[in-house]
């Protein structure tokens, strides 16, 4: 999987207000990428996106977070729409 598919499903999660946990674990169980690669580019979007991530942090609360069928079924659709984008 390439970098910038890595960096697509990060920027869904974070459009579903996932902690970078949330992130690794869905990724790794729903798309079968490593946590350590999901924590590598999602820390290189930190370093170039330090604004946006100082207020993601503030932003994102602990009891804000989905369910895991939510998480389940958000992670397939992004899946299903990354296939069909690259089928194109």
């Amino acid at each position: 999987m390439s970098r910038s598919m890595v960096q697509h499903l990060i920027e869904k999660c974070l459009i579903f207000r996932m902690t970078k946990e949330e992130c690794m674990e869905a990724l790794s169980k729903h798309a079968s990428i490593e946590p350590v690669i999901t924590s590598t580019v999602w820390n290189e979007l930190e370093k170039e996106n330090k604004e946006f991530f100082k207020a993601y942090a503030q932003y994102k609360s602990k009891d804000d977070r989905m369910s895991e069928e939510e998480t389940s079924q958000i992670i397939q659709k992004m899946m299903s729409e990354s296939s069909k984008a690259t089928d194109d």
